[in-house]
């Protein structure tokens, strides 16, 4: 039994997809520019590996600048000071990124990999955790191979530092690419 709200939703579900639909090709388009683009970045890697440090780089600074106007929202003289603090931290660190990207890359990419290995060691845990009902081998092989890829990128750190940021951008932009492009083809095909 459906309600009104239901049907008002996959109406408007359907609308949407309609409007997508017509916009096909530019969806495959903007697939094919990030496949590109993806392939350019695995070109050169430690071009892509500085352009995504310069791009974490703005973003502190624009979070930052945030954090400094926050502040004088903030009533109490302690957490004004605090989240003014906060603020220049995120400026400084981002005008370090772009003075020095290379050391800002070492960083990252150290962070990246305790990241993946924290991340694979909770997944591991909890597969082991979850009732064997459940597809707990899936999570326990996502867990594995990011616990892995985390532990590779640490083994060789700081000399992979110049190409992984560079790699999974390249990577991830190609994934993206091939994304929208199924579903551009996608909708074409719903016709």
């Amino acid at each position: 039994m459906t309600s009104a709200s239901d049907t008002s939703h996959q109406a408007s579900l359907g609308s949407g997809i309609a409007a997508l639909h017509a916009k096909w090709g530019w969806i495959v388009a903007l697939g094919v520019v990030y496949v590109i683009a993806g392939f350019v970045a695995l070109g050169s890697v430690v071009m892509a590996t500085v352009a995504s440090v310069i791009v974490v780089g703005a973003m502190m600074i624009v979070a930052g600048v945030a954090e400094v106007i926050g502040a004088f929202q903030v009533k109490s003289w302690g957490k004004f000071l605090i989240w003014a603090l906060l603020g220049v931290l995120y400026i400084v660190a981002g005008f370090l990124t772009f003075t020095n990207p290379l050391l800002a890359a070492v960083l990252l990419t150290l962070f990246l990999g305790a990241s993946l290995i924290a991340s694979g060691a909770v997944r591991l845990f909890l597969a082991f955790s979850m009732k064997r009902e459940s597809p707990w081998v899936w999570v326990a092989l996502s867990g594995a191979i990011t616990l892995l890829l985390g532990l590779l990128i640490v083994a060789r750190w700081p000399v992979n530092s110049v190409y992984i940021l560079g790699l999974f951008l390249g990577i991830d932009l190609i994934m993206a690419g091939a994304g929208w492009i199924s579903l551009g083809f996608g909708l074409k095909r719903r016709s």
